[in-house]
């Protein structure tokens, strides 16, 4: 199974439907959003995802109701806990319990976001995975990452360049 992981959204519509699109064509099987949609419009491009989708709300997520009806229901408090591919998953905005949750054993998969830096890594048997950013904010460009759950193999993905300053 594929799983797809993004973050940090923030409205960023070209990126959102960068990273759609590019779900669709990898076939993922769920994507996985780490807080930080914002805004409930962002759902009209969500929806063309042909997969599973599971969100948690991040610092930044405002109309939180209508994130959750425009989600169909998707969109959680985190911590958020989820079975994918048989791998036990904590979803997770801010970093601060990644350490304390990796050394519980509870967890296959740690996934947050938050620091808009691409963070994949293993602390004891638990692999930790930040997709970094999607929104093209400050510097650097956008990206996600994938998860094939059979190998455990995460990488990230640039999927846009960074936005040019106007």
């Amino acid at each position: 199974m594929l799983v797809g992981i993004i973050s940090d959204t923030h409205d960023d519509t070209i990126a959102i439907r960068k990273a759609v699109d590019y779900f669709i064509a990898e076939k993922v099987s769920h994507v996985i959003h780490a807080g930080d949609i914002t805004s409930p419009f962002t759902f009209e491009i969500f929806r063309d995802l042909k997969c599973r989708f599971t969100g948690i709300f991040g610092n930044n997520d405002g109309d939180k109701l209508l994130l959750t009806e425009k989600s169909g229901g998707n969109v959680h408090n985190q911590p958020h806990f989820i079975t994918i591919g048989g791998k036990k998953i904590v979803l997770m905005h801010e970093p601060d319990l990644v350490n304390a949750l990796s050394h519980s054993g509870d967890f296959h998969i740690i996934v947050y976001g938050h620091t808009h830096r691409p963070d994949i890594r293993k602390i004891k048997d638990t692999l930790i995975i930040n997709p970094g950013k999607a929104a093209r904010l400050y510097k650097g460009g956008s990206t996600l990452a994938l998860l094939p759950t059979l190998n455990m193999e995460p990488r990230i993905v640039k999927i846009l360049a960074a936005a040019s300053a106007t």
